[in-house]
């Protein structure tokens, strides 16, 4: 059975979406900077697989242009709109690459962060073990 790739950068999108939507506030699980540290571990991993999955979201389009089948609708020049979408892919890719650079230095930013408890009466206990 066949499955759609583009089903998995939906169900991508949907989990940015989600962790957007429940990182707004801080909680019990969301509020120490092993949590940014996790999650931008995380962040890292994803944008550095940017690059793979945008040259691959265009292959069906280059594909179908080498047979030459890319019809655009008002009988425009399929040339001119896949020359398009090929300097936009490569306009992405420099993007992604530098996306990719920024988030992994945040992630070894936040590496050796930690949270000071002296003085936070829900860590005493954890105090007098020292």
């Amino acid at each position: 059975m066949s499955e759609n790739p583009a089903r998995h950068l939906s169900e991508a999108a949907e989990g940015i979406r989600a962790f957007n939507h429940t990182s707004r506030s801080t909680g019990t699980d969301w509020r120490f900077p092993g949590h940014a540290y996790d999650a931008v571990g995380n962040l890292s991993y994803l944008v550095g697989m940017l690059g793979q999955a945008i040259e691959q979201a265009t292959l069906p389009v280059m594909d179908t242009h080498e047979h030459g089948r890319v019809r655009i609708d008002g009988n425009g020049d399929a040339a001119a709109k896949v020359a398009e979408l090929v300097k936009a892919r490569e306009d992405a890719l420099i993007a992604a690459e530098a996306l990719t650079a920024a988030v992994g230095r945040m992630h070894n930013a936040t590496s050796p962060m930690g949270l000071d408890t002296i003085g936070l009466p829900e860590f005493e206990d954890d105090e007098d073990d020292e």
